[in-house]
């Protein structure tokens, strides 16, 4: 090749010095300056190299090939015709001009219903901002709902989905849904019952959108999670609530002060019952020692009583009786006083005791 293009330069050089050679003379039968003829002709090499240029850049310019990048899903059209079959992630190679391939995202979405102030911001990848959704309680009174939806898009069925719904599907089923959903949930409650609801409307409003999007055809897109973030209530709605609330606070302050009352009263009432108990145990206490102590001297005296024989008693008299004449033998004096029925002398007095004798003389 290389000397093939020397051969052609040489020719054109040896040309061009011959031209300037009979410009030049000044004769030469009057004719004119002639242009160089350009030989096209590079043998079957060059044109081999030509056609090989002209089939890159043509490659080049019409681009046969696409690349699908990781969470995005390809929809491949063919003469204006979908291919039910969505393309994976990685090369693949396309007829130009004939094919051509639509990119669609296949990760989570968000779509953010949001107050005027805050969807103001501006849009982030992935995130749709949309207005809160206004909603009429039971009574008719204007509610705002805030709320989160994650959502993506069904890569099985992302050609159908596309060819039903356009590459505007996200409008089309998510957002239409999630308000009219809304909108029957929270229609159903009073505006002053909804924060107590909370946790309820969240988990209907979520139950509902999912039965809704699951129930279309090839269920285009998978719901993440729904989140309720906040129920903006009218300001009268929030004042009447308030009011209510405070009057709750104040009876259950009354309740708790009744039955702080009754706790100390229940309190004295046990105290006063227990000291009444405990002075009937110390009485009773009492009663029952000298109950005991008189059941055990009644004891003692019927056993003294059982163990009296004529046989002891005779004794007992005889010594009783041996004691006087003692005391008769020492004090000849003493004066013996006899109980009625008795043959033994129970008293006897010592005359030689002035006191006693005086005591005798008045009791005589």
């Amino acid at each position: 090749m290389a000397s093939d293009m020397n051969d052609y330069f040489n020719k054109k050089k040896s040309e061009d010095s011959s031209f300037g050679k009979k410009s030049s003379g000044g004769s030469g039968g009057g004719n004119g300056p002639q242009m160089p003829k350009i030989d096209f002709n590079f043998g079957g090499k060059a044109g081999l190299i030509y056609f090989l240029i002209a089939i890159v850049v043509l490659l080049v310019l019409a681009k046969p090939f696409t690349i699908i990048q990781e969470g995005e899903r390809g929809i491949l059209s063919t003469n204006g015709k979908y291919q039910d079959q969505a393309l994976l992630p990685g090369l693949h190679f396309i007829i130009p001009v004939i094919q051509k391939v639509y990119t669609v995202d296949t990760k989570v979405r968000i779509i953010n219903y949001a107050s005027a102030i805050e969807a103001s911001g501006g849009n982030a990848a992935g995130i749709n901002v949309k207005p809160s959704i206004t909603v009429l309680d039971k009574r008719g009174l204007p509610v705002s709902i805030e709320l989160t939806v994650q959502y993506r898009l069904n890569s099985q069925f992302a050609a159908q989905t596309i060819s039903n719904w356009g590459f505007s599907w996200e409008d089309k089923i998510i957002n239409p849904v999630v308000r009219d959903v809304v909108r029957n949930v929270v229609g159903k409650y009073d505006a002053e019952s909804l924060p107590q609801m909370r946790n309820a409307i969240a988990v209907a409003i979520e139950t509902d959108i999912r039965e809704s999007v699951a129930g279309l055809k090839n269920t285009p897109a998978e719901l993440q999670s729904v989140q309720l973030r906040e129920i903006i209530l009218p300001q009268k709605v929030k004042d009447q609530i308030e009011r209510v609330q405070i009057a709750k606070q104040e009876v259950q302050k009354a309740e708790q002060d009744v039955e702080r009352v009754k706790q100390e009263a229940f309190k004295r009432a046990a105290e006063a019952e227990g000291m009444a108990q405990k002075a009937r145990i110390e009485a009773q206490g009492i009663a029952d020692a000298v109950t005991i102590e008189a059941d055990a001297k009644s004891k003692a005296n019927y056993l003294i009583s059982k163990s009296l024989t004529p046989q002891l008693l005779q004794l007992e008299q005889l010594k009783v009786q041996g004691a006087f004449n003692d005391a008769l033998r020492e004090n000849k004096d003493a004066k013996i006083f006899l109980t009625p029925g008795g043959s033994t002398p129970n008293i006897w007095v010592d005359m030689k005791d002035a006191k006693q004798r005086t005591t005798t003389a008045a009791s005589e």
